[in-house]
């Protein structure tokens, strides 16, 4: 009876390789502030694709590759972009440091809507990413707005078994035509919340000009969520140049907000 070893002629089953490490697991982290007793919660948003719709041609879509990142778990509050515009995280009498800030505007941003734990808003594209600048020099970390595509993978990601719109975003029928204290609806699948709805989020676009993603409080809830996208134009900054008109406000821009990511 013939055995079952092969036979010389016979090619030997290569070796299986060996399986890949896994990624260690990512766990949310708060980043502290130094020189205030402010913080961001980070919360990680697994590597992974999402098919973006081509600007160019909106009849055509393409796959994209995104890593994995931390994402703040709210839209940027008030308290914390006053740090940035104001220098309140410097002490007294210290030496003005390198890092461009916003001009103070002349009246208060936040349009009466509320301050302490509501997002910042108004605020234009190179004022957010100095943001990002100034608190990745006060961190060590690498902060910056997140791409278009990163955006959107956490939205979808996070729209997954998540409670329905309208318990968890803040639009036209139900916001009163204002913003809202970030984190007072429910979070979606990730932990986070308002990424729909409540301020509309700054995000890097391929061109470099910005683009807001997420819908706002002044959009119907039809018009709110992953899908949502605008692209800046002047009429952001069209009127009173008392604001001041400049490149760190946007006068009629009230529904402008961000969140940021870190690559850790």
């Amino acid at each position: 009876m013939a055995g079952c070893a092969p036979r010389r002629d016979e090619p030997r089953p290569r070796p299986l390789p060996e399986p890949a490490p896994a990624e260690p697991a990512r766990e949310a982290f708060v980043q502290a502030i130094a020189g205030s007793t402010l913080a961001l919660e980070m919360v990680p948003v697994p590597a992974g694709a999402v098919r973006m719709a081509d600007p160019s041609d909106p009849t055509s879509s393409r796959e994209v590759a995104v890593g994995a990142v931390w994402i703040s778990r709210t839209e940027i509050p008030w308290p914390v972009y006053d740090a940035f515009v104001y220098g309140l995280d410097e002490p007294a009498g210290a030496a003005a440091d390198a890092l461009a800030r916003p001009s103070k505007p002349y009246i208060s941003m936040d349009r009466g809507f509320g301050h302490d734990g509501y997002p910042a808003i108004s605020m234009s594209l190179a004022a957010a990413q100095s943001f990002c600048a100034w608190l990745s020099a006060k961190t060590g970390r690498s902060y910056r707005l997140p791409s278009e595509a990163e955006w959107q993978h956490a939205c979808e990601l996070g729209n997954a078994g998540a409670a329905a719109l309208g318990e968890r975003a803040w639009f036209r029928e139900n916001s009163g035509g204002t913003t809202h204290a970030v984190a007072t609806r429910l979070p979606d699948a990730l932990g986070l919340f308002d990424l729909a709805g409540n301020a509309a989020e700054w995000c890097a676009s391929a061109d470099g000009k910005g683009v807001l993603r997420g819908g706002s409080f002044l959009d119907p809830a039809g018009e709110v969520g992953c899908a949502a996208r605008e692209l800046p134009t002047p009429a952001w900054n069209a009127s009173d140049p008392q604001f001041p008109k400049s490149r760190w406000w946007l006068a009629d821009a009230p529904f402008a907000g961000f969140r940021v990511v870190c690559e850790r």
